[in-house]
């Protein structure tokens, strides 16, 4: 199944997200984030993108409210207020992340870059699934929702997966695995679902399910 009924929703919602984010990230200061990724990067190396912005963003002089520079202009007295001098710096980082190993610009539509956004959340929810971190998938629908703004009318990210098929999700994923690299390599449970047409919402006890992590 396709996603673009609902992609104008889902874009909206990964567009806020990234601005929620980044008013985030001015609010901690830019050291917090470079530690964090440096910490993740150990724990799951083949898991994680390194984005340029930050650093990017340091070399420019900004550290966020912390000097008072950042994605927002920060002035005692007034509300934080958008940076537009920022704007050639997420440029120069959207360039650099548009290159393909050996030089090869990246070539994707709107839609798979909301895809290429939520789908590997989709797949680190199925590691949680598959890892019994939590109980059911709903309990992920909650977390989501609640703690990601997740549309609630969408019904939370794994409910969501299922209406956007486990086969679809699946196969775009290993496609841009051989592309990009293991970022985007599918989790097992995934595969196993996919491959055998089980929502993945649907209790473990259905499935043969590998406890691979990966």
């Amino acid at each position: 199944m396709s996603t673009s009924g609902s992609s104008h929703t889902i874009t909206v919602y990964v567009a806020r997200t990234l601005k929620n984010v980044n008013g985030l990230q001015d609010l901690t200061g830019y050291g917090v984030a470079v530690a964090v990724g440096k910490e993740f990067r150990s724990a799951f190396s083949d898991r994680t993108f390194k984005s340029p912005l930050i650093d990017l963003l340091i070399k420019s002089g900004r550290n966020g409210k912390n000097n008072g520079k950042g994605y927002y202009i920060y002035e005692k007295g007034s509300k934080p207020r958008p940076d537009f001098t920022v704007l050639p710096i997420i440029e120069e980082s959207r360039r650099l992340a548009n290159i393909m190993p050996g030089g090869k610009p990246i070539s994707v539509t709107d839609q798979e870059i909301v895809e290429m956004i939520l789908f590997p959340v989709v797949n680190e929810a199925c590691r949680v699934l598959d890892e019994g971190i939590v109980v059911r998938a709903s309990d992920l629908d909650v977390t989501s929702v609640l703690g990601m703004s997740f549309p609630s009318y969408r019904g939370g990210i794994v409910f969501w997966a299922d209406t956007v098929g486990a086969g679809h999700i699946y196969r775009s994923l290993k496609k841009w695995s051989e592309l990009y690299g293991n970022f985007f390599k599918p989790s097992s449970f995934l595969e196993e679902r996919a491959t055998k047409g089980i929502p993945l919402s649907a209790p473990s006890s259905t499935s043969s399910v590998s406890r691979s992590r990966m």
